[in-house]
């Protein structure tokens, strides 16, 4: 459960008299149980139509108790369901209408169409275009120069990943320090030979006919996953002379 602040007041600060909270605030409160939520994810869901703040005579975002609530639970559907937002608004505007509606998980694709169902675990998460346009705050110049390099790669349908996300706003905050997308083609050699190197430990697991070994496989994955970008991290640290927070 998300604990929200009270008292204090202005952008970025704590909640007003009215109990109303800034962006800033709202940022600090989730990011207990969200790491890599951003201003401009809130402002994101905003424009979906998740979440309707109000505004001050300002022009700033006011956030109420309930508005920080429904962006937990929209942040929580999207990690732990993998759900469009679509989707998500649908089911949180049936649970305020009081209906008993049971959660549905992306299941497959069929001729272009989501299938949705219910399902004990979740499949990968995706996003269109405009979706990763507008989450990442890009053009459509600068994702074409990143596929182009090969640092984002649209799946066969042309949607996304969501991780692409996180890649854009990575490659975007390393654009500030002068370094361009160009410079990154190393970055995504050595993620590709990374990633070679932990599906070929998991491979004869992921072939097998029992479901759960497959399962099994796909947890050896992301353990596998996380250490090489812990190694990785430890490597280019070492290398620098320096060690991060």
């Amino acid at each position: 459960m998300l604990q929200t602040p009270s008292g204090g007041a202005g952008h970025g600060t704590a909640a007003t008299d009215s109990g109303l909270m800034s962006i800033g605030t709202v940022l600090n409160v989730l990011r207990d149980e969200f790491p890599e939520v951003t201003i401009s994810k809130i402002r994101f869901l905003e424009s979906e139509g998740l979440i309707e703040p109000q505004r001050a005579p300002s022009g700033y975002r006011k956030f109420s108790n309930r508005d920080v609530e429904r962006l937990g639970h929209v942040l929580r559907m999207q990690r732990d369901h993998y759900l469009p937002l679509k989707v998500i608004r649908e089911h949180l505007d049936a649970m305020e209408r009081g209906e008993a509606v049971a959660l549905p998980t992306v299941g497959r694709q069929r001729d272009g169409e989501t299938v949705l169902e219910v399902s004990e675990g979740p499949t990968v998460a995706r996003i269109g275009r405009a979706e990763l346009l507008a989450a990442a705050e890009i053009d459509e110049p600068q994702l074409a120069e990143w596929e182009a390099y090969g640092l984002i790669t649209p799946l066969p349908d042309g949607a996304y990943d969501a991780e692409a996300v996180t890649v854009a706003a990575l490659v975007v905050e390393l654009g500030r320090f002068g370094i361009e997308p160009r410079h990154l083609r190393a970055m995504k050699a050595a993620a590709d030979r990374e990633a070679g190197l932990v599906d070929q430990v998991v491979a004869p697991l992921k072939r097998h006919r029992n479901p759960q070994t497959r399962a099994h496989a796909e947890a050896r994955a992301k353990e596998l996953a996380g250490l090489t970008v812990k190694l990785h991290a430890a490597l280019v640290q070492t290398a620098l002379g320096v060690r991060l927070p």
